[in-house]
């Protein structure tokens, strides 16, 4: 009896101390520790490391270049291209002039032509022929921005004004200037005011439009931000309107400057009178009149190297300073 119940205790015995010791587990490493706490399903928060990354990658973009060109390659590099142009030209000028491809009294050489602007140095006048021109489109052009400018806006904001208004400055934008000169003459005689008009009936319907394109280009959700902080009326035309249109208003700008100066030259070559002045037109017409082509190709010229000196000195810089403000263009 005794060894009857010794055995069935002496094997549950065994069954408990060997299969339930072969059957539990190591223990956990330290590192994963942390994870078998974290219910089922749920992944490791990474949203930390994520957002340092993204941190150091907007860091990488707002990060300036801080190796600067040396001056002299800089200076090259813009400065060169130009130059070969210019002597290229040149040198096709005079190999023409050398095979005479015209008589030289109607193709005078770039010499010639140097030498008859030389003549007007000389006699103190060419400052006087470009001052009256660059002053007269300088004023012209500033009465069209005055006139163009609110025109625009009008235009742009109220749909019956754009519906009555917008197609009449499209085709007063691509009418000759020169068609204007007879009428202003008749308007208001061999006069100031006739060259004027001209100059503003060319300009005005250039610097209208290109502001009319910049405000169809600003974002609808930028004018209603500014009404919901009250920006509405004269307010929201300065601080809403106007600067978000600036880069399509500044391009009508420059169409326009282009406009009234090509409008300028026309009245001037058609408008003249003693008591006027002589400005570029006027000293071009002149060369006409005596049959002297130096003097007709410096007048030219002289109208030429004006037109790409406002470029380059006034609308260029401005319009880089606009679009690299505006994240358009980055500094090389």
């Amino acid at each position: 009896m005794a060894s009857t119940e010794t055995g069935p205790a002496a094997e549950a015995a065994g069954t408990a101390d060997g299969p339930e010791a072969d059957a539990a587990p190591a223990p956990a490493p330290a590192e994963e520790a942390p994870t078998a706490a974290q219910p089922d399903g749920a992944q490791p928060d990474r949203s930390g490391g994520d957002l340092a990354g993204l941190e150091a990658g907007l860091d990488a973009l707002d990060t300036k270049v801080s190796d600067r060109q040396p001056w002299l390659r800089t200076l090259a590099a813009k400065a060169v291209p130009p130059v070969v142009a210019i002597a290229l030209v040149l040198g096709l000028w005079q190999l023409a002039y050398h095979f005479e491809l015209k008589d030289h009294y109607l193709l005078p050489s770039p010499v010639d032509v140097a030498r008859s602007l030389q003549d007007k140095w000389l006699e103190g006048t060419l400052l006087d022929y470009v001052w009256t021109s660059v002053s007269r489109g300088a004023l012209g052009f500033l009465a069209s921005v005055v006139i163009g400018t609110p025109l625009g806006l009008l235009v742009a904001r109220v749909k019956p004004v754009r519906a009555a208004i917008g197609p009449i400055l499209s085709g007063l934008q691509s009418l000759p200037s020169v068609a204007w000169v007879p009428a202003a003459i008749i308007w208001f005689g061999l006069s100031d005011a006739t060259i004027y008009a001209v100059v503003l009936l060319g300009a005005v319907p250039s610097i209208a439009n290109g502001l009319v394109a910049g405000v169809d280009q600003i974002s609808p959700l930028y004018l209603r931000a500014g009404r919901t902080i009250g920006a509405r009326g004269l307010t929201g035309v300065r601080h809403i309107l106007l600067p978000a249109a600036l880069p399509g208003y500044l391009a009508g700008l420059k169409q326009g400057w282009a406009f009234s100066w090509r409008s300028l030259m026309a009245a001037e070559l058609i408008v003249n009178a003693a008591d006027l002045g002589t400005g570029l037109g006027q000293l071009l017409e002149q060369g006409r009149e005596l049959q002297d082509m130096s003097w007709v190709l410096s007048a030219i010229l002289l109208i030429l190297v004006v037109g790409i000196g406002i470029e380059l000195l006034i609308f260029g810089p401005l319009e880089r300073r606009v679009l690299r403000s505006r994240g358009l263009l980055v500094k090389s």
